[in-house]
């Protein structure tokens, strides 16, 4: 893994539009079925949008039907740093990108059986997509 990303907020709000900091380093969320990656389906890899780190893979992609882009793995499992999210008075397990700590979605045990079993539920906001 590369070597782990430290800003302040202020060069983040600066590096970040608006509305990606709102969702990547305030904990946002973007509403579902809006954003630009949910449907893509080209091949190729989904990176931090904020730092670059590869974090997903078009081959781990799949449809969840929830609204957000959705994967039952990670490139590499130490590239996902976990929190317990207890937000909205529910218990969740927050996924961050470990190189810079923003915040990604959220991690969930009702993936598809035949692969992990995960679901990878992440804001389009916090990926930028590179086609191979």
């Amino acid at each position: 893994m590369e070597e782990s990303i430290e800003r302040t907020e202020e060069e983040w709000k600066k590096l970040l539009t608006p509305e990606e900091y709102r969702i990547l380093r305030e904990k946002g969320t973007e509403p579902p079925g809006s954003g630009e990656l949910y449907h893509n389906d080209e091949k190729g890899a989904y990176m931090c949008r904020a730092c670059g780190a590869e974090l997903f893979r078009s081959d781990a992609k799949y449809d969840s039907g929830s609204g957000w882009p959705s994967f039952w793995e990670a490139v590499d499992p130490a590239r996902i740093r976990t929190a317990t999210d207890t937000t909205l008075g529910m218990v969740r397990t927050e996924i961050l990108c470990a190189r810079c700590g923003s915040h990604l979605g959220h991690l969930f045990d009702d993936g598809p059986r035949e692969t992990t079993g995960k679901r990878f539920c992440v804001n389009s906001m916090s990926l930028k997509f590179k086609k191979e």
